[in-house]
């Protein structure tokens, strides 16, 4: 976490009602049972707008793009801090990119490429998604920082850029079918052989664990394609506030959520 939000966090709690906050918080972590937490959490940041509309009307949407972005870099210095051994979280959709306006979308795509860098600092991040769908120059920085971050243990960050649920099976389709081809295996014999595993080993995530908690804000009640294969077994969390708004305590409600449930994995 950077030294300012751990600052400001400290004065917060030392108000009244932000001392009384870190009790509950931490009488909530004192609850949680850390034998049962999720190996795997992604997360789909909804609200930004929604948030930027509310508590800055007079202001550039930019604004709630960057409160989302700051909480982002908390939430990964939550799951880190509880052993969460992966964490993926969803910026940028392919709809995004092609619903909106260049001029529209530029100002979220500095702040994605900025929020990219920042966690590359801390955490080993891998981008995930369609960079021919990028700004050539933004692909090119978005992979230096991916390639500065190898070296980092410790709690891996996929940052899910200009992706799709459709997009990533059609990519692994792809390169299951090119990967082939160099082996020289006919259609027939492929379309005879092809097993489950042989497209999961194309995904994006590929050799990743899949998502045991998927949390979405903003009071949305759908996964809009996301991580449409690897969240066949997934508990899903849904939450009310928009994502700028999301605090550590509906973070700590969700893991106690997903503990209390019994998985059956479909049986």
């Amino acid at each position: 976490m950077a030294w300012g939000l751990r600052i400001r966090e400290a004065v917060n709690r030392l108000e009244p009602l932000g001392f009384l906050y870190s009790a509950y918080e931490t009488q909530l972590l004192a609850q949680l049972d850390r034998s049962a937490l999720p190996r795997h959490v992604a997360v789909l940041a909804d609200g930004n707008r929604r948030w930027a509309r509310t508590n800055a009307p007079d202001s550039p949407l930019v604004v709630g793009y960057q409160a989302g972005a700051d909480k982002l870099k908390e939430f990964v210095d939550w799951c880190a801090d509880l052993g969460i051994g992966v964490v993926t979280l969803w910026v940028l959709s392919t709809d995004n990119l092609t619903r909106s306006s260049a001029e529209e979308v530029a100002p979220l795509l500095r702040v994605i490429e900025r929020l990219v860098t920042d966690l590359a600092a801390s955490y080993r991040v891998q981008v995930v998604g369609d960079p021919a769908l990028l700004p050539d120059d933004m692909a090119g920085r978005l992979r230096d920082a991916e390639q500065a971050s190898s070296g980092h243990t410790g709690t891996h960050v996929n940052v899910a850029i200009a992706y799709g649920g459709r997009h990533e099976l059609r990519d692994a389709v792809r390169s299951l079918l090119a990967s082939e081809a160099t082996k020289g295996t006919r259609l027939e014999e492929l379309a005879e052989t092809l097993e489950i595993d042989h497209i999961a080993d194309h995904l994006y995530t590929a050799g990743q664990p899949d998502p045991d908690l998927i949390i979405r804000t903003s009071g949305e009640q759908r996964m809009s394609g996301f991580l449409i294969w690897q969240s066949a077994h997934s508990e899903f969390y849904f939450c009310e506030a928009l994502w700028p708004d999301f605090r550590k305590v509906d973070f700590i409600r969700a893991l106690r959520s997903y503990a209390q449930r019994e998985r059956r994995y479909g049986r």
